[in-house]
């Protein structure tokens, strides 16, 4: 009875406090509330969505559910007369059993399984690659002029190489505490980047080394989304024939073999003048896969905004709805992805009940991506063609994986102080009764993670909206609660739990609606800070 009593009064608060957010405004502000939040949760990361897989029968269920929510909460189509936005993606499953490729390193194979210790497949959509490359450590395979004329590749040919790589970016040191953003993981550090460098130097594959710490997940996560079938969008620029990882075991019996130490070359590749490193290896057979087209689609409704003049800019919130869907045959198959991230996706559709009901000057669009899980193709697609134009759009704010434990003190807005949302998200917690986070190091790029990176990439400003850590309830329980989470990521553990504290959810799904609302209100559209180079992008489009 405690807990329930617990609750509801933090329900209410909420509403209270969401209540003054707005009390300015004419119009009765938007209150988002636990019951659709709850209830639209449980359904999506319930075994009949079959963990919403992209190329699934689980994602094709997840569209049609949140196509029918999302007339049935009074939104108008985004998309003309559809609430659907094609996205073409190519669906990529390695075959290893059909596959002669190996690892060869010395002058003999090296005694590698497809799954444990490493795993590969093509970034070009194509079905067959015969490879006889040979490997090159390129250090984190970075080139960056901004940092001291950063260069990995010296000017050396890869064309018809396979780069090996380190992941994660170059460590601060003492005499350069802020390289690469200190301890914050930059965009070079992201996987994403190094496979697009690789295919712009024109090397024939590249091969990451796996580390816990350097990565910020364990090997499973990596073996999960691999040994699955994987996306890439269709029509994008293509990538080398190669892609893949290896886990850091490997990695050493591999340049071991090939008369070379790892962490000695490990730590060259700090230094800025490191050079490529030609490995006595190489990667030799042929790799197949699989390949098929798939048609997938992001979801899209508008509120329409009533000033005559601002109604034709709008504010996005996002959320993507896939997971990993259904893989394997014993067992559990089916990853629910309950927190990640059937819970935001659940936030946008109780916001969205909401926001038809208290339109603002702009317009405001609740877009459901596609794809997230794929390396952000479905927001990748939209920025690319996007439904409204990104010189028009004012803000695009995401949710991704809420806060299950319960209400904070605090919210985390990483990224806002890119532009003047940090000054908006500042008093839209204040009004809430509430303050931003402390900063904190991102260790893991989460930045360059989610979908928001997409709009940003396109000049929009935006960023997550993450739960914050000053708990209302007992902090050492809370604390306690929120870490069962990390074993949970990315696997089929990652479950719908009734007894989650869902006012967290409700909280950070309020803040993200109350300062949606600011943004449409306001008299001008916010803009990138000084020096920010995301920025220029927008002001190319203006």
């Amino acid at each position: 009875m405690k807990m329930k009593f617990t609750i509801v009064a933090a329900s209410l608060a909420l509403a209270f406090s969401a209540s003054a957010a707005f009390a300015a405004n004419a119009v009765v502000p938007p209150v988002v509330h636990e019951a659709p939040l709850r209830g639209h949760l449980s359904f999506l990361s319930s075994d009949l969505m079959e963990g919403r897989g992209t190329g699934q029968r689980g994602g094709d269920l997840t569209v049609a559910y949140l196509e029918a929510q999302a007339l049935a909460a009074g939104l108008q189509p985004a998309n003309g007369t559809s609430f659907r936005q094609l996205v073409k993606i190519a669906g990529v499953k390695a075959s290893p059993a059909d596959s002669s490729v190996v690892l060869e390193a010395g002058g003999a194979a090296l005694s590698a399984t497809y799954g444990k210790d490493w795993v590969w497949g093509p970034g070009d959509a194509q079905a067959n690659h015969t490879f006889e490359a040979p490997l090159v450590f390129v250090g984190y395979g970075i080139v960056a002029p901004e940092e001291g004329g950063w260069d990995d590749y010296k000017g050396v040919d890869m064309k018809g190489k396979v780069l090996v790589m380190l992941v994660n970016d170059p460590q601060p040191t003492a005499a350069e505490p802020n390289r690469f953003n200190g301890k914050g993981l930059t965009y070079y550090g992201r996987w994403t980047y190094k496979f697009e460098q690789a295919a712009r130097v024109g090397a024939a594959g590249v091969l990451l080394i796996h580390t816990d710490a350097s990565a910020s997940y364990g090997w499973s996560v990596v073996q999960n989304s691999w040994m699955a079938e994987r996306f890439q969008l269709a029509d994008a620029d293509l990538g080398t024939g190669m892609q893949g990882w290896m886990n850091d075991a490997t990695a050493r019996a591999l340049f071991k073999a090939g008369g070379q130490d790892l962490d000695q070359l490990r730590a060259a590749a700090e230094d800025k003048a490191f050079k490529p490193v030609v490995l006595n290896a190489k990667v030799k057979g042929e790799a197949r896969a699989v390949v098929r087209p798939v048609d997938q689609f992001n979801v899209a409704g508008i509120v329409p905004g009533l000033d005559p003049k601002l109604k034709s800019e709008v504010v996005i919130y996002s959320a993507h709805w896939d997971h990993l869907g259904k893989q394997g045959t014993s067992g559990d198959t089916i990853y629910n992805g309950a927190v990640d991230n059937g819970s935001g996706t659940a936030a946008l559709l109780a916001m969205a009940q909401e926001a038809v009901k208290a339109p603002a000057k702009r317009s405001q669009m609740f877009l459901w991506v596609a794809a997230e899980e794929q390396g952000l193709l479905g927001s990748a697609a939209y920025a690319a063609k996007p439904l409204w134009p990104a010189a028009k759009t004012a803000a695009a704010l995401n949710l991704d994986s809420l806060n299950f434990v319960g209400p904070t003190h605090d919210i985390s807005t990483p990224g806002s102080e890119r532009t003047e949302l940090g000054a908006m998200a500042v008093a839209t917690a204040k009004a809430m009764g509430m303050r931003i986070a402390d900063a904190r190091p991102d260790l893991s790029g989460g930045y360059f993670r989610s979908d928001h990176f997409s709009f940003a990439k396109a000049g929009i400003p935006a960023f997550s909206i993450g739960g914050g850590r000053d708990w209302l309830a007992d902090k050492a329980a809370s604390d306690a609660k929120q870490k069962t989470y990390s074993p949970k990521y990315h696997q089929v553990t990652d479950e719908f739990d009734p007894t989650w504290n869902f006012a967290g959810m409700v909280q950070q799904a309020q803040f993200t609606l109350n300062l949606g609302q600011r943004v449409a209100n306001a008299a001008a559209m916010p803009k990138w800070k000084a020096g920010e180079p995301l920025g220029k992008v927008r002001e190319e489009k203006q």
